[in-house]
């Protein structure tokens, strides 16, 4: 199994610190400063950090508690998702001046397929460029961007010249590139595979590629086949125009700690009205619905069940809540609640796209 033309051209489009940047480029006192979108120095946790707090090692899905101790001056402000939503929009209205394949993984972070392109251009690595300048001349705010013949390539890349930089590794150089990357930075290898990865003598990509398949199946199951085949460059998902949501969530962390289920009911109540706002606002409605408890001591449990109908009001789905949290005895005190919503009426409308591959 070797890389075969003919090759795609694929961009990974990340902004740099996004919901910081946000609040930065609406604030300008921020400018230089640290910081946390979200959490606070007692409660909560931070959802995006801004470089200069980064330097002090502040991270997302930090506890406020820490990223203070860690960066004492640190400042932190409320999330503002509408916010966000209003500017990714305006990132990708500039995408679809390139390409129709745009496939957004998060508010932050998409993949373009530019094989052919409404440019007409055929160097990928000049529309990133131009895509990057056009981000910051008209919303001044900064990304990074990497590209190859894959997505899984692409997104590695994206990663290596942040902040405000970007990375291609062209067809001629996958191979090498990827028998020197570390398999801690294959994308998809998290810290407890990397790990394990380690222990059998695996640090790089060389290493990894000396396994045969049937040894990969064997040490690592249905993720043999993917380490197997994308050490060797290979790697065909397509990037999806319109992907569809397979769940929507709403979930809140308290100030203090909850013991009591009475309590707990008041405030699913309101985390049921948040998730009710949302389903209506998408149209979505789920027969799969989702209890999050996520215990003082920072352990996490979840509580389902799914019923015949589509649901998407709350009257008619908090009952299912109420009896989710009497389910079962509580572990311990609580921190955080939330509601999720699966098995949704979405993913029945999938389209079918078919994408035709050309000379890199």
């Amino acid at each position: 199994m070797e890389l075969q033309p003919p090759y795609r051209k694929i961009i990974h489009v990340d902004m740099d610190a996004f919901y910081a940047s946000v609040e930065q480029l609406d604030n300008p006192d921020l400018i230089g400063k640290p910081v946390a979108v979200g959490g606070s120095e007692v409660r909560g946790v931070v959802s995006a950090a801004s470089y200069e707090a980064r330097k002090y090692g502040v991270r997302s899905a930090m506890s406020g508690f820490l990223a203070k101790k860690k960066c004492p001056h640190i400042i932190f402000v409320p999330p503002r998702f509408s916010r966000y939503k209003e500017v990714s929009s305006k990132i990708r209205a500039i995408f679809y001046d390139y390409t129709d394949l745009v496939e957004p993984l998060s508010l932050d972070e998409a993949y373009l397929d530019v094989t052919e392109n409404k440019k007409g251009n055929p160097s990928a690595s000049l529309i990133a460029q131009e895509i990057r300048d056009r981000i910051w001349e008209e919303l001044q705010l900064r990304a990074s961007a990497g590209i190859s013949i894959n997505k899984f390539l692409a997104k590695v890349a994206s990663d290596i010249n942040k902040p405000n930089g970007q990375k291609t590794i062209n067809p001629e150089d996958v191979i090498p590139f990827l028998e020197d990357l570390p398999v801690a930075k294959f994308y998809g290898v998290g810290k407890v595979t990397a790990a394990k990865m380690h222990n059998l003598g695996i640090f790089n990509g060389n290493d990894l590629k000396k396994r045969t398949l049937e040894e990969l199946t064997s040490l690592f199951g249905k993720s043999g086949l993917h380490y197997y085949q994308i050490v060797r460059g290979i790697h065909n998902g397509l990037v999806k125009p319109n992907r569809i949501r397979k769940s929507i969530a709403a979930e809140r962390t308290f100030a203090e700690n909850i013991s009591s289920e009475v309590f707990m009911l008041q405030r699913l109540e309101f985390i049921a009205d948040e998730l009710e706002k949302r389903m209506l606002k998408t149209g979505t409605k789920g027969k799969t619905i989702t209890l999050k408890i996520k215990y003082s001591d920072f352990t996490q449990q979840t509580r389902s069940k799914t019923v015949a109908e589509f649901l998407q009001l709350k009257n008619d789905f908090f009952p299912l809540v109420k009896e989710l949290l009497y389910q079962d005895v509580l572990e311990n005190s609580v921190r955080l609640l939330g509601i999720s919503f699966s098995n949704l009426n979405t993913e029945k409308k999938a389209p079918v796209w078919v994408q035709l591959k050309f000379d890199f």
